[in-house]
């Protein structure tokens, strides 16, 4: 079994604990959706697709278990460190780049690391392409115009 194919049987099991059926699905909805873009935005940009993707799995999973957005990133990535941890599926730089990534996700303002980068663009692709009726929030505008930019939309 490849060792993202593990990861989201992992977190397909935390999902499935949620007992409200809309996060459920909600938060399959966006977990998955994100880390497709995250693969495919890695990928364009030159960068492991499949490291991209593990974070994105997981990148709001602290969210979805606690029911809270308070300071999501930050507890989120100590959460994606743990379960790296106890799966074993990465080294320790590779786990260090997920812990990174989550860390910062929420952080659309500024500029980090390219894998950093691809969480966030990955984030708001979501954000604004899964339902295009809602407006798009003011901290992701920007971002989301070069990514309209960069993929010719």
């Amino acid at each position: 079994m490849s060792r993202l194919k593990e990861l989201r049987n992992y977190v397909d099991s935390e999902l499935n604990m949620l007992t409200d059926e809309d996060k459920r699905n909600s938060a399959f909805v966006h977990l998955y959706g994100v880390s497709l873009a995250a693969t495919i935005i890695a990928k364009k940009r030159g960068l492991d697709p499949e490291l991209a993707s593990m974070a994105a799995m997981m990148h709001d999973l602290h969210a979805y278990k606690s029911g809270s957005y308070d300071d999501h990133a930050h507890k989120g990535a100590e959460l994606a460190r743990k379960i790296l941890d106890e799966l074993k599926l990465t080294d320790e730089a590779e786990t260090e780049t997920i812990y990174s990534a989550i860390y910062h996700h929420d952080d659309k303002l500024v500029t980090d690391s390219p894998m950093d980068e691809v969480l966030k663009d990955a984030d708001v692709i979501h954000h604004t392409l899964n339902d295009p009726s809602k407006a798009i929030k003011e901290k992701e505008q920007l971002r989301y115009d070069k990514l309209c930019a960069e993929f010719g939309m």
